[in-house]
C-alpha cells in the first residue's frame, strides 16, 4: 500500500508542476487563506486513488471540508490530506510546497508521505518499517536521527512566510540557545528535523492536522530504535482540528502554548 501512496503523491506533484509553470491563478477561501487549481486538481488526483486503495476508509482533504465530531469521532482509522501544503510557497515560485498523505490509526500518524515536486524529492515512513528519503531516481536513505535534549544549543528551522523575531527569546526560558534559524517552507520543516539536518522546529502559530500529518510520520519513525517511535507532541482526530502550538524535537512535552 505504501508504494501506491507514495505514486499517488508523485501523480498530485507532477499534476501540480503543470500549474506552477504558468501564471497563478489565486482565489481566497472563507479564512482568508489562499486556493488555487493546483490545489484542486491535486485534491480529485489523491481522493479518487485512496478510493481506489483503501475504499472502505474515510478520507479527511484540506479541500473537503472537516466532517462534525459526531460523525468522525469513533473513526479509529481515516485517510488525512493536504494536496499543497504551502501555498504561499507555491504562489511565490521557491519550491518549498508538499503534497502530504497520512494514515491516522488512533489518533496518530502510522503512513506519511511527503512530496516535495519541484526538487523531485519524496520523504515516507511507515510504522512497521521506519522513515526514509528518496531523492530523484537514487537510492532511498533511511533516517535515523536522535531527539534533542534540553538544556543546550540548538538549530532550529523557522517558517518563511510566518517569521517570529520572539521564537528565541522564549525557547530560552526552557534552556534553549539558538544557534542557527533556518527558514523553509511547508512540511518541509519536519523532514529537516527527521533527517538532522535542524534539531528543533518550533511552532508559536496556527497549524492544522491536515498540515501536520504526513510529516509527522516522518518525524515519528525517523529513529534507529527498533520498535519504538520519537516522541510527538500532535495527536490527530481532536473535536477541533486546529493543533495547539508545538515544539517538535524534544524527547519531552513542552507546553509551547505557555512559551
Amino acid at each position: 500500500m505504501l508504494n501506491k501512496v507514495i505514486k499517488t503523491a508523485e501523480e498530485a506533484g507532477k499534476r501540480i508542476l503543470e500549474f506552477y509553470e504558468t501564471e497563478v491563478e489565486v482565489i481566497n477561501k472563507e479564512d482568508d487563506s489562499p486556493l488555487t487549481k493546483a490545489d484542486l486538481a491535486a485534491h480529485h488526483i489523491i481522493i479518487d486513488a485512496l478510493k481506489e486503495i483503501d475504499p472502505d476508509v474515510h478520507v479527511i482533504s484540506e479541500e473537503s471540508g472537516i466532517p462534525e465530531y459526531s460523525e468522525r469521532k469513533n473513526w479509529d482509522r481515516f485517510w488525512l490530506v493536504d494536496p499543497l501544503d504551502g501555498t504561499k510557497e507555491f504562489i511565490k515560485k521557491n519550491g518549498e510546497f508538499t503534497v502530504n498523505i497520512a494514515l491516522i490509526e488512533n489518533g496518530k500518524p502510522v503512513l506519511g508521505v511527503v512530496y516535495v515536486p519541484v526538487f523531485d524529492v519524496v520523504y515516507y515512513a511507515e510504522k512497521s518499517i521506519g522513515s526514509f528519503k528518496k531523492e530523484g531516481e537514487e537510492q532511498a536513505v533511511k533516517l535515523e536521527t536522535d531527539s534533542f535534549e534540553a538544556p543546550g544549543k540548538a538549530r532550529i528551522v523557522v517558517s518563511r512566510s510566518h517569521g517570529d523575531d520572539t521564537t528565541a527569546k522564549k525557547l530560552q526560558k526552557i534552556g534553549i540557545e539558538v544557534s542557527e534559524e533556518v527558514p523553509s517552507g511547508s512540511s518541509i520543516k519536519f523532514c529537516l528535523v527527521a533527517e538532522g539536518k535542524v534539531d528543533l522546529y518550533p511552532r508559536l502559530g496556527p497549524t492544522m492536522e491536515w498540515d501536520t500529518a504526513a510529516a509527522d510520520a516522518v518525524y515519528r519513525y525517523s529513529t534507529s530504535a527498533d520498535n519504538e517511535e520519537k516522541y510527538s507532541p500532535l495527536t490527530y482526530n481532536k473535536e477541533s482540528f486546529k493543533n495547539p502550538y508545538f515544539l517538535l524535537g524534544l524527547n519531552e512535552y513542552v507546553d509551547a502554548n505557555k512559551l
